[in-house]
């Protein structure tokens, strides 16, 4: 295979023949999610999702099979096999398969994995140029590739075998795969997604920017449907009906889903007490954020929090 440039598809054009309304499944990722996880799309096959929150997770991924339409930021791109894509924590993203079947790796690393035993991999990881929303497809040769798979197979057996040095091992393999993605890389031009896209982006990118709790004394000030719309100067009726085509929510129904999993996830990973966290994320007090979690999860903000901190240290 001779390198190209990465084929890019008009998302309203496209969406008109393949996407299926609604054609985004909304995920957040895991909040206890490992600090490495590494996956055969063999066994984990893709699906078609956007995620909007801010991951934490550096991800890449290589495709042997398949084609798929991926969106990063306002970028996009379409994928077939020996392309390899390099997905910053801070970007929205959103992917769309468009074959039968997939085939290929993933792995999400987060900075922590690396962070006192690998701070020269994670210097790589942060200062790789491709880790960009317009750079973020490379395509590769055929040899290249099998060199990339090879790598991705040698660091699923590391992570399963459980030697004591399986780290210093998949760094290396890790290595391996952005050396050869950078020689094969190239600077690829900028092309925006149409407006409806760019419209669903924007409220998510502004939701995402409202949760900045960072210390006991931050507070959400949370935006209604309407003031979102507003900052993007489109009206809320169309805003509100356009991120419920394409996703299956309202706008009403994400701003609560992205307000629990913060609530999630300052149980989870701080020791804040709960009057504190109901300040953070803009309750009136203890009962009105006690008495939100438990309609949405059934179970108090305590006991959520004891249960989930006793499943991570199992």
């Amino acid at each position: 295979m001779e390198k190209s440039d990465i084929p890019r598809l008009e998302l309203a054009s496209f969406a008109e023949v393949n996407y299926k309304v609604p054609f985004l499944d909304v995920q957040h990722y895991p909040l206890d999610a490992n600090y490495f996880i590494i996956k055969n799309r063999e066994n984990h096959p893709v699906v078609d999702y956007i995620s909007p929150n801010r991951r934490q997770f550096f991800k890449i991924f290589h495709m042997t099979a398949g084609t798929g339409v991926l969106t990063v930021g306002l970028h996009q791109y379409e994928l077939c096999p020996g392309d390899i894509a390099f997905l910053h924590p801070d970007e929205i993203m959103s992917w769309q398969t468009t074959s039968e079947k997939t085939g290929g790796h993933f792995c999400l690393i987060h900075p922590k994995y690396f962070e006192h035993d690998g701070d020269h991999v994670l210097q790589l990881l942060r200062n790789f140029p491709y880790f960009k929303a317009s750079k973020a497809v490379i395509r590769l040769t055929e040899s290249q590739s099998s060199a990339v798979n090879q790598s991705f197979e040698a660091i699923v057996r590391e992570e399963h075998a459980g030697n004591d040095d399986k780290k210093q091992a998949i760094s290396l393999h890790l290595q391996m795969i952005l050396l050869e993605a950078q020689r094969a890389g190239k600077n690829l031009a900028d092309q925006t997604v149409p407006e409806n896209y760019g419209y669903i982006y924007g409220f998510l990118s502004l939701l995402e920017s409202a949760f900045q709790v960072r210390r006991q004394d931050d507070a959400i000030k949370l935006k209604t449907a309407g003031e979102f719309a507003e900052q993007l100067h489109v009206h809320p009726n169309y805003l509100n009906t356009l991120v419920k085509e394409h996703t299956g929510k309202t706008l009403r129904e994400h701003i609560q889903e992205r307000l629990l999993y913060e609530a999630k996830a300052l149980l989870i990973q701080t020791d804040w007490d709960i009057s504190n966290i109901s300040y953070g994320l803009g309750f009136s007090g203890h009962a009105a954020f006690t008495s939100f979690f438990k309609k949405k999860e059934n179970i108090s903000p305590s006991i959520f929090r004891k249960n989930a901190i006793a499943n991570l240290n199992r």
